[in-house]
């Protein structure tokens, strides 16, 4: 397995592509959109620039990793020859459904296909396809190439060889597989998000503001970022994504998100990617709090 596609040139993307390229495997990105894909270059060389300066790698490791590399603005040119295909679009069932079902009539019939989805269930993206079998879950960590853990989700029909394949790929990549049964949100993000979104209610309810929350959790649990700033690092739409699939998949109240996530994401408050979540990112008042306009 060397031929590796990987569709989606965003934060994850351009990680998982960094990842497997900088392990000599061939890498095919691909993205709808040339801008996308200029974008998640320029992250990865700006990624593997600060790995150099750190001597972590050399400049032949940076050359040569920016080579393994190949884009794509079609489909089905970058899926021609993949042995793999790690789907890391928008967290979006409707989205990720048409993807498998394209990828399902592209791909050669001993290609796996898995995607990086943080909560959608494997199951359900398997059964657009005629091969559920060779369907699974490759949920990386953000930053992608310096998290080593990747939880490997399997669906209802995933078969063992598809399991143990993938498993052995991630040791090869040096990330550490953990198997994980297909229910919403899996391990990480249902314990994850009902933290991130107390976070924001204790906020929401005016206990404690932004600073003073992150405070207590990196101080008094040794989290190493606290919850709203990271819930602005993974994208405040993400999280509500998640939440909304974890809500509607357990039908459990206390999966449903925060009305304040809710109103910051329709303000198109996003957090890092946007240039203002709980803080705010722009060069002038880079990492200061908002003010809690949102807040009762």
């Amino acid at each position: 397995m060397k031929n590796i596609a990987v569709i989606g040139a965003g934060t994850m993307g351009n990680g998982i592509a960094h990842t497997f390229a900088q392990n000599d495997y061939n890498v095919q990105l691909i993205d709808i959109s040339q801008d996308s894909l200029d974008k998640g270059m320029a992250t990865i060389t700006k990624n593997l620039d600060r790995m150099v300066a750190k001597e972590k790698i050399s400049e032949d490791d940076k050359k040569r990793t920016l080579d393994n590399i190949t884009t794509h603005t079609k489909t089905e040119t970058g899926v021609k020859n993949a042995d793999l295909v790690v789907e890391a679009a928008t967290e979006n069932l409707d989205l990720k459904l048409k993807i498998f079902k394209d990828l399902d009539s592209l791909c050669g019939e001993n290609t796996i296909l898995a995607s990086n989805t943080s909560s959608i269930s494997i199951t359900q993206i398997a059964a657009a396809t005629s091969r559920p079998e060779k369907v699974i879950g490759m949920h990386f960590m953000n930053p992608v190439p310096i998290m080593k853990l990747v939880e490997i989700i399997k669906g209802y029909s995933t078969s063992a060889d598809t399991y143990n394949t993938v498993e052995e790929l991630s040791k090869k990549l040096n990330k550490v597989p953990v198997e994980v049964n297909d229910y919403p949100g899996f391990v990480a993000n249902r314990i994850l998000m009902p933290m991130i979104n107390e976070a924001i209610e204790t906020l929401y309810n005016g206990v404690a503001g932004v600073q003073e929350i992150d405070t207590v959790m990196k101080l008094g649990m040794a989290h190493p970022m606290g919850p709203l700033q990271l819930a602005d690092f993974i994208g405040l739409d993400v999280c509500l994504s998640i939440l909304e699939v974890m809500h509607d998949g357990f039908k459990n109240p206390k999966y449903a998100p925060c009305p304040l996530l809710v109103n910051m994401v329709r303000a198109g408050k996003m957090g890092i990617k946007s240039g203002e979540g709980f803080y705010d990112y722009t060069e002038s008042r880079k990492a200061e709090t908002v003010s809690s306009q949102f807040t009762k």
